[in-house]
């Protein structure tokens, strides 16, 4: 009797859990009523989840994966691009199977249709300007791959006097747009005053590319995006600043550690890292100073370090800290970005980050590891002990590193915006990806064409010990002719290129017309490829070249065998470099306040005439298809200066002088027996010459000429021994 109670007192006690769990349930709100503002999500703190994700050595945790980020519901409303975006679903690549040319949308068309109805910035008036000046531009749209609007979003911020405002109404009149499909969009500021939201332009960017500043590694699209420098509105337009650190300074290790001298923001976003870096500081090594005062109303929100902040922050130079800081802290500013990381890379200041998230500028194709210092917000007491862990033959190698980065991609407006061109063609599916060497070493990818390196595979002149290569044993000579006969000073020639055991073949580079037609003569017994129709171009790449080596000469050069042997023995060690026998030179005229031209015999040269030297093939392709336009239209509109802007091409791009070999002062035939008279005796064509120097100097934007007084000889060259004991025996006997 007891067990059956005690059995029906367990059923009633079941029952009734169940009856009040059922009560629960009905009684309970649902989840979807339950109210949470965006604003509460967005300040909850941004680095969470990072077990997730395969964290990049030596960089702070990102706050989520973009997988990740897309499920969480709350940040569409603030996104206004097409974050589903890759170069496979919104970027048309058929545009670009002929040729990568970039269409900017005329401002008269923009005017006459109001849209213009105010004023571009200065700086982005600058960057069109480039575009439009460069081998990148094209003004038919079929041709074009890509479109860059004439609508300045630069910057974003509602509270700046540069804002544009009514964009989205502007955009969707222009004739091209299409969604935004093959734009590029470029922007330096988004979001405003307190939150600084990265998302927020002001207009929906569509499938358009984003060539934007401040991105962080969340926000951005992979592969599509482009994460861009900031940079000052005084950045050169071109020519640049070259880097700080001229020559190896010892010891590695300079006057301070680490240093920083900036803003500190009492509120808002980029506070938290800006008030706590004063910790940092010890007055010796580490210098850590900021100021409250900036903004109209700083006084209104300043705190009580702000005074002694103040005080110490005006006790220290900053370009004299930029110096002679081995480590440079660069935190985050109110955007993730700030202009102190491309100061930093000049000054050869190892840049140590404060700025968890950021993608750093062409991270796709620059790896920043080699070059800086990632540090955590999160960890700040950690820097120290981290910047002091480092060998000094790391130090030496990274700031080796800042140097050539800065220099190569961004040092002027025109290589941060070709940089940004050369990534989008890179992506392209027809076109060869450059190796990461080529990226991260000098004189980097700007100055390699793809069109020369699919194929020879990467044998560009400046690459070879990166790649463990030798040039080739052997030249072509080019023999560029502006008259219609042949005459007895070129049968010369030809017979003693010919006695060279290092020719390959001899091209006659001919002015006269000959229909267009190229073919085989005999000239001195010997087989010569005859080539016309090239528009009388010296530079013209020409397909029958096989050598890595081209000797360019006039038709009335006179030149020994030992001479062409001995030179381009010189030019194997010097490949990078025009090796030649002319030399000429420059300098700068206070009271004419410009660049002279002189062909006066002294101790220093910068030029060496293409009418008789060794240089790599390769610089034809890039004086054909990489310099501006505006350069090749001066050559040829005046006849002339085809040989000087060659040497401004290859002192820009290597940052090197030619190289003189032999002590000839006179290599050209003299006047006589019929020979036309050589245009050199001309004042006019002297004249001439000078005035495109200083053109070229003014479409480069410096001057890249660079003098020197090194002259190659032969050994045993002048010294009284016996001449049967000496390589080169001509040269002894050629005369002056």
């Amino acid at each position: 009797m007891q067990a059956k109670k005690r059995f029906i007192l367990i059923w009633l006690i079941v029952l009734l859990f169940i009856l009040v769990m059922c009560l629960l349930k009905t009684t309970r709100k649902p989840l979807v009523h339950l109210t949470y503002s965006v604003n509460d999500v967005e300040n909850l703190p941004s680095f969470m989840d990072d077990w997730h994700q395969s964290l990049e050595v030596g960089r702070p945790p990102a706050a989520k994966t973009y997988e990740a980020r897309q499920q969480v519901p709350y940040h569409s409303s603030h996104r206004k691009t097409n974050k589903n975006c890759r170069m496979e679903t919104c970027f048309d690549s058929s545009r670009c199977e002929n040729d990568f040319r970039v269409f900017v949308y005329p401002l008269s068309e923009l005017e006459t249709s109001g849209l213009m109805t105010s004023t571009r910035s200065v700086l982005y008036q600058k960057m069109l300007d480039i575009i439009v000046e460069s081998r990148y531009y094209t003004d038919e749209t079929p041709k074009a791959c890509v479109f860059v609007i004439a609508i300045d979003t630069l910057d974003r911020d509602p509270l700046s006097p540069d804002y544009l405002r009514n964009i989205p109404m502007k955009m969707q009149r222009l004739r091209h747009w299409n969604g935004g499909r093959n734009h590029v969009i470029f922007n330096l500021y988004s979001g405003s005053w307190p939150d600084y939201n990265e998302d927020d332009l002001g207009f929906h960017t569509g499938d358009a590319i984003l060539a934007k500043a401040s991105m962080s590694v969340t926000n951005m699209r992979p592969g599509f995006d482009i994460s861009f420098p900031l940079f000052h509105k005084k950045h050169p337009e071109r020519g640049g600043e070259p880097g700080f650190v001229r020559s190896n300074s010892y010891p590695i290790t300079k006057n301070y550690k680490l240093a920083f001298k900036g803003k500190r923001y009492v509120l808002g976003s980029g506070s938290e890292t800006r008030n706590s870096i004063f910790h940092l500081h010890n007055g010796k090594d580490t210098i850590v100073v900021t100021t409250c005062k900036h903004g109209k109303n700083w006084k209104d929100a300043q705190d009580e370090r702000c005074d002694v902040d103040n005080t110490l922050y005006e006790k220290y130079d900053y370009g004299s800290l930029l110096k002679n800081s081995t480590f440079c802290l660069v935190p985050r500013g109110r955007r993730l970005g700030s202009y102190r990381f491309l100061e930093a890379l000049q000054a050869g200041c190892i840049p140590v980050l404060l700025s968890n998230n950021w993608a750093l500028p062409f991270d796709e194709v620059i790896d920043w590891n080699k070059a800086v210092i990632w540090a955590d917000e999160r960890l700040l007491f950690q820097v120290p002990e981290v910047i002091h862990s480092i060998s000094e033959t790391k130090l030496f190698a990274l700031r080796q590193q800042t140097q050539i980065l800065w220099e190569q991609y961004f040092n002027t407006i025109e290589k941060i915006v070709f940089t940004t061109f050369e990534i989008i063609k890179e992506r392209l599916p027809k076109l060869q990806s450059r190796d990461g060497i080529v990226w991260n070493t000098s004189p980097g990818a700007l100055v390699s064409q793809h069109s020369y390196t699919e194929y020879l595979n990467f044998n560009l002149p400046f690459n070879y010990h990166l790649f463990g290569k030798q040039p080739t044993p052997n030249f072509t000579v080019v023999i560029f002719s502006q008259h219609n006969s042949l005459n007895t000073p070129l049968y010369r020639l030809v017979r003693n290129i010919a006695a060279s055991k290092y020719l390959t073949q001899i091209i006659i580079n001919s002015c006269a017309d000959n229909n267009g037609k190229s073919g085989y003569q005999k000239i001195a017994g010997i087989q010569i490829l005859v080539s016309s129709g090239n528009g009388c171009r010296r530079f013209e790449p020409l397909p029958f070249i096989k050598t890595e080596a081209i000797l360019s000469l006039d038709d009335d050069v006179v030149l020994t065998t030992d001479e062409i042997d001995f030179a381009f023995h010189v030019w194997q060690s010097f490949p990078d470099r025009i090796v030649g026998f002319p030399a000429r030179s420059h300098y700068w005229d206070n009271g004419k306040d410009s660049w002279l031209y002189t062909s006066k015999w002294t101790n220093e040269y910068s030029i060496i005439l293409t009418g008789a030297a060794f240089y790599h093939q390769y610089y034809n392709t890039l004086y054909t298809q990489w310099l501006s336009p505006l350069l090749i239209k001066t050559v040829e509109q005046s006849h002339n200066c085809e040989d000087i802007l060659m040497n401004f091409l290859v002192s820009h791009v290597t940052r090197r002088p030619p190289i003189k070999v032999s002590q000839r002062k006179h290599y050209k035939e003299q006047a006589n027996n019929g020979m036309p008279k050589s245009p050199w005796n001309d004042p006019d064509h002297f004249m001439q010459r000078q005035t495109c120097l200083n053109t070229f100097v003014v479409l480069f934007g410096y001057m890249p000429l660079l003098q020197s007084s090194v002259r190659f000889d032969p050994i045993l060259f002048k010294d009284p021994v016996s001449n049967f004991r000496k390589k080169y025996k001509q040269i002894e006997l050629v005369s002056n």
